[in-house]
């Protein structure tokens, strides 16, 4: 008789937490799946623009390449190199062309020359196009970005002393603004609005534009942050500092441009006489290209023609 309180009172003490723990749990697991429903119609809504912006790359024909050669540093060097020339490709695309390339300058050597020794050296050579165009492209960018640098950063500093923030200045500039620096600018906008670091995007700006002005720039704008200052002033003469660099480099390649057309003159000068001594005079030219000593020859006059081309590149070659 005694144990019968003890029973009842357990009973509904177990029945009293069983309930509480069974509702707990059915409410955490309702809410748990309702937090699941809601962040998968949120990741599949296509409401919300550039969901894929921060790392958003295009595919290319191998994807399975691009995992391979990323996780490289030549590879990650090949990326850099496709992103700095604004070219919307991939790494695999470019390997594939490269590899057409090559075969083509092959076949080509092949057919036109008919020597083996053709074929081995101009497969290198189509090889090495594609990388070669990256490069010019990624120069002629650059180039394009230095002129238009001094209006994106007038346009900041008026963005600034007309009461925006740094960043919503950044904006502006990416929408006003053309190609090369409106996207580049915009891109470091945007990365930064995602949730990167104001510090790390402006890092990554002058990783992808490396140019010593941008490092000038981003410099500027760190120091600023961190020990204050009129950042609009330093904008101003960052510009004016920027435009006198650009006019007095202006000035060194009209006092070089000498110098460079002699290298010009100079690398096509044996080439032309080649080809006019072939139709003039072939009989006295074909044993330059079938001897033995002919061939040694070209290759050597090819060789000196390119160190030649090269030296005066440097020394016309002038940093400002």
């Amino acid at each position: 008789m005694t144990l019968a309180p003890i029973v009842v009172f357990v009973v509904v003490a177990a029945l009293v937490v069983g309930g509480y723990l069974a509702a707990t749990w059915l409410n955490s697991t309702i809410e748990g799946r309702k937090l699941a429903r809601r962040l998968r119609d949120v990741g599949e809504s296509p409401n919300i623009a550039d969901a894929a912006l921060v790392m958003n790359r295009p595919e290319g024909p191998l994807p399975q390449l691009d995992g391979l050669v990323n996780r490289t540093a030549a590879g990650s060097r090949l990326a850099r190199l496709i992103e700095q020339s604004g070219i919307r490709t991939t790494p695999s695309a470019i390997i594939v062309i490269s590899l057409i390339s090559a075969a083509t300058a092959a076949v080509i050597a092949a057919v036109f020359v008919r020597h083996p020794l053709a074929m081995l050296a101009a497969a290198p050579i189509g090889l090495a196009l594609p990388f070669a165009w990256l490069v010019n492209r990624r120069s002629s960018r650059f180039k394009k970005f230095e002129e238009q640098f001094p209006e994106a950063l007038d346009l900041l500093s008026r963005a600034i002393r007309a009461g925006h923030a740094l960043q919503t200045a950044l904006g502006m500039v990416g929408e006003e603004l053309p190609e090369p620096v409106g996207p580049e600018f915009k891109k470091t906008f945007e990365r930064q609005n995602f949730g990167l670091p104001f510090r790390e995007a402006m890092d990554e700006l002058a990783d992808r534009v490396t140019i010593l002005d941008v490092r000038f720039f981003v410099t500027a704008v760190a120091i600023q942050k961190e020990t204050g200052g009129n950042l609009a002033e330093i904008l101003d003469n960052l510009a004016h500092v920027v435009r006198e660099r650009f006019k007095i480099r202006r000035q060194v390649r009209v006092h070089t441009a000498h110098g460079r057309f002699t290298g010009y003159v100079l690398l096509a000068l044996p080439v032309a006489l080649a080809i006019m001594l072939s139709y003039i005079a072939p009989g006295q030219m074909q044993p330059l290209f079938r001897e033995r000593m002919g061939q040694i020859m070209l290759v050597a006059a090819m060789v000196m023609q390119t160190i030649g081309f090269i030296w005066i590149r440097k020394v016309i070659k002038i940093e400002v």
